[in-house]
């Protein structure tokens, strides 16, 4: 219910301009969630969101920025020149990689530092990745896809 809740609020900070935890919290009520003002305030500390500026100078809730550096140059190259495919099946993320390459690979996702990974299994090409979500496993997918730079 919570991972719900929270990947239904990143929706609608996402979608639309959130100023307060009132507004959040109709919105989420609207779509079926009760929640109270505790909740919401526990849901933006975990959920890292932060007040940036909107339209007309007001400022509303939105996703901290990710830093570019979230993964070193060093991972980032092992990872254009080692990884041949990516998919998902449900909440369950795949990377292939050339032949012994699957355990360096690893590492460099986990240095990531994405907390909406459960845990991972290297073997010797093939990565499997336990999301906490669907749309985390299909997020991960599309940022690795970012990263290596060419449809894989």
């Amino acid at each position: 219910m919570k991972y719900n809740r929270q990947n239904e609020i990143i929706a609608l900070i996402s979608e639309n301009e959130i100023e307060t935890q009132e507004d959040l919290s109709a919105r989420l009520q609207s779509k079926g969630y009760m929640v109270t003002q505790a909740t919401i305030s526990r849901d933006i500390r975990e959920l890292k969101l932060v007040k940036v500026a909107g339209a007309g100078g007001k400022y509303k809730y939105a996703l901290p920025h990710r830093e570019e550096n979230n993964i070193s140059t060093k991972f980032r190259n092992l990872l254009v020149e080692t990884v041949t495919g990516v998919d998902s099946a449900n909440n369950i993320a795949v990377v292939k990689t050339c032949s012994g390459m699957a355990q360096g690979a690893a590492a460099a996702i986990d240095s990531m530092g994405r907390d909406d990974i459960v845990g991972s299994v290297a073997g010797d090409d093939t990565i499997l990745i336990v999301m906490r979500t669907n749309e985390s496993a299909a997020a991960l997918i599309a940022e690795l896809r970012e990263i290596c730079g060419r449809h894989i």
